[in-house]
């Protein structure tokens, strides 16, 4: 395994991060989830990132039994704040109250005095960046939390809310958290670029855009048995999307060849090419079977040429975002 600063900052975190959604606390057992965080673990993971909401705080509570026998600060441990957890008019958003109560909430689900990177989980357009700013920057004099972060803001939301910070003499966000693949490029229009002067790193979920570029979906083939797409638990957030698309899938198809011409399997190319990227500190990844950890560790330290990436665009061109 190897680490990259999250941005410019002393924060380090494993290339290859284990996420928590549609899995932990839903999908996964409890005994699974604990050899699986170990395995990931001992393979050099130390990035664990979560949410509140994934299935309402229980994915929160199984990261807090499978880490409970692991060094505490041996680990980055992440989470967020920002969907609603109850019918509350306040139990939702980026308001101070909503944000320390969710905090306080996390610490307990994930049975941690700390949070290492707490992240804001969307925008919020009803709270000033303001009264979001300092909420987080308290909760890190407090000891609450230690870096704060956001997930799927705008460039201009992330410039703001670093200015922000700085005008206020408290600590800037660290870290962004977005969709990034080689079908989902559009942080790199603004973003990446953005992020690389104001000192952010990316974090970066769904790099293997929900399984399809693992090249197991096959355009006019039933989906396999074991997939995301064949459970209808997991599979709200990708069935009837483009990506699944038999177009997309026959182009899918057609970058294997690059692939085993570089000695990788799929998914540890589609890794490799987020990871290009020195802005992108770790990609996010979710696991059901101990197999595709190992597997997708084995992207790191993958340095393939410009060639290879040109190629990879030429059979995408038709279908990236």
């Amino acid at each position: 395994m190897e680490y990259r600063k999250l941005g410019k900052w002393g924060i380090k975190v494993s290339e290859v991060g284990l996420g928590s959604w549609l899995t932990y606390g839903e999908t996964i057992a409890e005994e699974d989830t604990s050899y699986q965080v170990h395995f990931a673990f001992e393979r050099g993971i130390n990035f664990f990132d979560c949410a509140n909401v994934y299935a309402h705080g229980q994915a929160e509570r199984m990261y807090g039994k499978a880490l409970k026998d692991i060094k505490r600060d041996s680990v980055v441990l992440a989470t967020k704040v920002f969907f609603p957890m109850d019918e509350g008019a306040n139990d939702r958003g980026l308001s101070r109250k909503h944000i320390f109560e969710q905090c306080h909430h996390s610490l307990e689900r994930l049975n941690t005095d700390y949070i290492d990177l707490y992240q804001c989980h969307r925008p919020d357009p009803n709270v000033p960046i303001y009264e979001t700013v300092r909420a987080m920057d308290d909760l890190i004099k407090q000891g609450k939390i230690l870096y704060w972060g956001v997930s799927e803001w705008s460039a201009d939301q992330i410039e703001e809310a670093v200015h922000t910070a700085y005008s206020l003499n408290a600590m800037p966000p660290v870290s962004n958290q977005p969709q990034y693949n080689m079908l989902w490029r559009r942080i790199e229009d603004d973003v990446i670029g953005r992020c690389e002067e104001l000192g952010v790193g990316q974090v970066v979920f769904s790099p293997l855009a929900q399984g399809v570029l693992t090249g197991k979906y096959k355009p006019g083939q039933p989906y396999p048995k074991d997939s995301r797409a064949a459970d209808d638990k997991q599979n709200f957030f990708l069935i009837g999307r483009d990506t699944m698309s038999d177009e997309t899938l026959a182009l899918v198809q057609r970058l294997l060849p690059i692939a085993e011409g570089a000695g990788l399997s799929m998914a540890q190319l589609a890794l490799a090419w987020c990871l290009r990227k020195s802005n992108v500190a770790s990609v996010i990844i979710g696991a059901t079977k101990v197999e595709q950890i190992e597997d997708n560790c084995k992207a790191v330290g993958t340095n393939l040429g410009d060639d290879v990436w040109k190629k990879v665009d030429d059979v995408l061109a038709a279908a990236v975002k």
